[in-house]
């Protein structure tokens, strides 16, 4: 894709320009947002992608727009996943229901920095380094496994780490909640308990970035398309947090469901390096005629997974729940 400067500036504009009222938003009545105000709010960003979708398709081809889907349905699914850990933190630091919308804003605007990076990033070792591709998919089968064989109550808890216990102790901070994140104290300025709850979300989408960003470089090698694919599902992530909060719970085949989502994507990245290869002490430094799995095919298969995964999560739950009530 040949994306003009311009396009990239409006696409990152836009993007700020709505973090940017989302922030003041919030941050003049925190509040707990109403079902209907997530739900509709939800609905927008949903719409937007799909209608960005169809624009790519219309302005560089069915490939190009299916290589946009597959990039954002992976993406929206990884998101969810954070979901469990954001949900964890803030109950560890017991944040007040009104002031979760901001630390999550704060959680999401570090995330799309960090990913902005990664991405630029990952885009320059693409296109210097082929072989980067045996990496992100040993990286992503790796993740994979890890994930499938996780214990359910692995992520039950969440510990802080050395770093977060150092900035408690050395940041002077008051333990009065705020909107803001850093405020007045007896003429001092001190961090608030937002200040240390968006430090662990930062972390954590630190963590997830390393994930996400070989996975959607498995289904495109353009880095506006993979940009775009996780503004988009990022944008939504706070709604996204209070309208499925509660069933979260019930998607309890979401970690073998990703497992399977990061391994396919894994095998693809290694087929496409195989088919690439320019490693000499791999067939003397030849391609490999290995076959490449197909965008339609991708898409294809991350749709039956996710689809796959919360029927049969859905089905779990309500089968112990109708136990639960008979015993």
């Amino acid at each position: 894709m040949d994306v003009p400067t311009w396009v990239w500036l409006l696409t990152l504009g836009v993007a700020a320009a709505v973090l940017i009222f989302d922030v003041v938003l919030i941050a003049r009545r925190p509040h707990v947002p109403s079902n209907k105000e997530v739900g509709t709010t939800l609905a927008v960003y949903v719409s937007a992608a799909i209608l960005f979708g169809l624009g790519i398709w219309w302005a560089e081809g069915s490939t190009r727009a299916g290589e946009f889907y597959a990039g954002w349905l992976t993406e929206y699914s990884l998101s969810i996943d954070n979901l469990f850990i954001f949900l964890i933190i803030m109950a560890s630091f017991q944040v007040p229901a009104k002031y979760q919308q901001i630390a999550l804003m704060w959680g999401i605007i570090i995330a799309i920095v960090l990913r902005t990076i990664f991405i630029f990033v990952g885009a320059a070792a693409i296109n210097r380094f082929s072989w980067v591709f045996y990496i992100f998919g040993a990286f992503l089968i790796y993740t994979a496994i890890k994930l499938a064989v996780q214990k359910d109550d692995d992520d039950e808890e969440f510990e802080e780490n050395r770093f977060l216990k150092y900035m408690e102790k050395t940041i002077p901070s008051t333990k009065e909640w705020s909107a803001k994140i850093f405020t007045k104290e007896n003429g001092k300025r001190v961090a608030t308990p937002i200040f240390f709850v968006v430090l662990a979300l930062g972390m954590t989408d630190l963590l997830f970035a390393l994930d996400s960003i070989p996975a959607i470089y498995g289904l495109t090698k353009e880095p506006y398309i993979v940009l775009t694919a996780n503004l988009f599902a990022l944008m939504g992530l706070r709604q996204l947090y209070f309208l499925i909060g509660g069933l979260l719970k019930k998607l309890v085949y979401l970690s073998i469901g990703l497992a399977v989502l990061l391994a396919f994507i894994g095998v693809k990245l290694i087929l496409h390096a195989l088919h690439e290869n320019e490693l000499p002490f791999i067939n003397g430094g030849e391609h490999i005629p290995v076959p490449e799995i197909p965008i339609s095919v991708s898409l294809g298969a991350i749709v039956v997974i996710l689809g796959i995964t919360t029927i049969a999560s859905l089905w779990k739950t309500r089968k112990d729940e109708r136990q639960g009530v008979e015993s």
